[in-house]
């Protein structure tokens, strides 16, 4: 039977966790063999689907996947604040409208990858805080 539910935990490390079934009941075991998406991916509060099965120690869970993708875009590979990143943010002879663009929709990007469990009302007022932040601090224009 097709089911959904959120993770409880899971241990990356072990390969096994805990389901919490949207329709209550006792929580049903996970194991990294059942998953089809990246196992790093299953953090507390996920939201899943999977088929429940009846393992030799109680509700198993097969079949598990993410109910919700989270984007595919990933962040720069050198570390944020290099020196190069710093002068395109602030402008560097730029058009500091269109910096601060791509810099709110980087920021939103990163967010987005960050953590799964964000709504979005939660992105937006994390990236107004930041990008306030930015302009008081002259990295992108006012």
């Amino acid at each position: 039977m097709l089911m959904t539910g959120k993770v409880v935990r899971f241990d990356e490390v072990r390969g096994y966790g805990f389901i919490a079934p949207a329709d209550a009941g006792e929580d049903v075991f996970m194991h990294a063999n059942d998953l089809l998406d990246e196992k790093y991916l299953y953090q507390e509060g996920r939201e899943v689907e999977f088929f429940l099965e009846q393992g030799d120690k109680g509700p198993k869970a097969s079949q598990i996947r993410l109910v919700h993708q989270p984007t595919a875009i990933r962040l720069p590979s050198r570390p944020a604040g290099a020196p190069e990143d710093r002068q395109a943010v602030r402008g560097a002879g730029g058009d500091g409208a269109t910096d601060a663009a791509r810099f709110r929709a980087e920021l939103t990007e990163a967010l987005l990858d960050s953590s799964g469990t964000l709504t979005a009302d939660q992105i937006k007022q994390v990236r107004e805080c930041v990008v306030a932040l930015a302009r008081k601090r002259g990295w992108i224009a006012h």
